[in-house]
């Protein structure tokens, strides 16, 4: 099995299901048990201060246009928080500067700091035995290195066009019926 996780998926155009049109996720997961990710470039209708103010942590100005992240349509309700902060604890090392936690008690250490340096997904993408495997094949994506300069540094607007160009990709080359022209 072809190692996808840590790492990027990126959809392509074609790809039919409206939760990952010109998706990025970033993978946790990758076995022969199935696969699970975070989409890390579509924002929540939610503000990260709304987060702090629900938790009752009071935060800076910094965070009234911090954005939450729709990290997919699995279990919505479930927070992971992306970070750059390897001495919380439970941070699970995913690559070189980027770490993930799913924990309150990091989440409310982390609106102490700058919200730069960590991304709140809520829910999160998951695929059954298999399935990943069959939309590769049939080529509804492209994988990527990640990086955490992408996740924590860039817009989420900009991320989908930006990895397939650092790619080598140009966006608009990619063919109506999936893959590259």
């Amino acid at each position: 099995m072809s190692e996808i996780a840590p790492g990027f998926l990126v959809a392509v155009p074609q790809l039919g299901d409206p939760n990952f049109h010109r998706a990025v996720v970033l993978m946790l997961e990758h076995s022969e048990r199935g696969a699970m990710g975070l989409i890390v470039n579509r924002p929540a209708p939610l503000k990260l201060n709304e987060v702090a103010r629900g938790q009752g942590v009071q935060v800076g100005a910094e965070y009234e246009n911090a954005l939450v992240l729709v990290g997919g349509p699995v279990e919505p309700e479930r927070g992971f928080v992306l970070h750059d902060r390897k001495e919380l604890p439970e941070a699970i090392p995913l690559f070189e500067g980027m770490f993930v936690s799913g924990s309150l008690d990091t989440l409310k250490m982390l609106f102490h700091g700058s919200p730069t340096r960590f991304r709140l997904c809520l829910g999160y993408a998951g695929w059954g035995p298999g399935q990943l495997e069959k939309e590769m094949r049939e080529g509804a994506w492209i994988t990527a290195e990640p990086s955490s300069r992408y996740v924590l540094k860039m817009h989420p607007a900009q991320l989908w066009e930006t990895v397939l160009r650092e790619m080598g990709i140009d966006p608009v080359m990619l063919m109506h019926t999936g893959g590259l022209q």
